[in-house]
């Protein structure tokens, strides 16, 4: 173990995001009454280049007049190699106010993309006495950007999350698929006779956790999708939280509670955490380092695994 201890993680909510065109206002109420805990409103992908203005607009209009409770509010901006971006960055920041908690940058390839967007909102913050620092959420969905996980990691102390794009992250890779997230047809093994699916997400999920955690930022998962596969949302979803990240995107309603489902530790988990908690404290009054709870070993290990679903439980239970 080494003496440089792993930074905590910001503590929000972040089961569920959930995202919304800026050109389609007619959401945003909508958005902000759901069980979402995050709230992504899209500059980016979702929005034609002939509305982008007017999303903008849209959007930072909204940012004040929408009541978004105690949700964490963020916006997509458009991404680096585009011509929209920096006004994205600059009308946001002077336009919007202080409700306003987070921008995602998509795409991002390296740490100096990060460095690029927090010298902008920096200078703007400075120049317009922003009194709430924004936050910033970076999407991996390139080889460039998996290849330097790590380092856009530890990139800006301004970075809360990270998340996962499938679907131009397998173009990037050369994938041949069309699916976003999910099983793919293709990537079997065979043994004697039956196919047997795996996960081709698994590395790279597992990647960005390790930078994530390495650093104190929250690893998500982002979009399966086929919003009328349930089943499917859900098996991912599970092998996600199993994996260590902490939440899902959902790009339709009734992907919220799917991810709500999966990313809320169940009762009786949460129950017996805090049992395996007691009873170690029981072990350390007397003297001994681990103990048997339930016929099995619990020692100091087992410690850190209940205090991540206890931490998750008690976060749920105040927000």
């Amino acid at each position: 173990m080494s003496f440089r201890l792993q930074p905590v993680p910001p503590a929000r909510l972040n089961r569920c995001q959930l995202f919304g065109p800026g050109s389609n206002t007619k959401l945003f109420a909508k958005m902000a009454a759901s069980a979402a805990d995050v709230i992504n409103l899209d500059l980016e992908d979702s929005v034609a280049p002939t509305d982008k203005d007017a999303a903008r607009a849209n959007v930072i209009e909204a940012i004040g007049a929408v009541d978004w409770g105690r949700k964490t509010l963020s916006v997509r901006i458009n991404g680096l190699d585009t011509p929209f971006w920096y006004r994205d960055v600059v009308d946001l920041l002077e336009q919007a106010g202080d409700r306003l908690d987070a921008i995602m940058i998509p795409k991002v390839g390296c740490a100096a993309d990060v460095y690029a967007v927090d010298a902008l909102v920096t200078s703007i913050e400075r120049a317009k006495g922003r009194s709430k620092p924004l936050k910033f959420e970076v999407i991996i969905e390139s080889a460039a950007g998996i290849a330097h996980v790590e380092e856009i990691a530890a990139s800006s102390p301004r970075l809360e999350a990270m998340s996962l794009g499938a679907a131009d992250f397998a173009a990037s890779m050369g994938m041949q698929t069309t699916g976003i997230g999910g099983t793919q047809e293709d990537y079997y093994m065979l043994r004697e006779g039956q196919k047997y699916w795996s996960d081709p997400w698994h590395w790279a999920q597992t990647a960005i956790v390790a930078a994530c955690r390495t650093h104190g930022v929250l690893p998500v998962d982002g979009p399966f999708g086929d919003f009328s596969d349930d089943d499917g949302f859900r098996a991912q979803s599970l092998r996600s939280a199993t994996l260590g990240m902490v939440g899902k995107w959902a790009i339709h309603p009734k992907q919220i509670a799917l991810a709500n489902e999966v990313f809320t530790p169940p009762e009786a988990k949460v129950a017996e955490a805090r049992e395996i908690l007691a009873a170690m404290e029981e072990a350390k009054r007397t003297g001994a380092g681990a103990t048997v709870y339930k016929g099995r070993l619990v020692d100091i290990a087992s410690i850190k695994q209940a205090e991540v679903i206890v931490k998750q439980s008690e976060l749920i239970a105040a927000g």
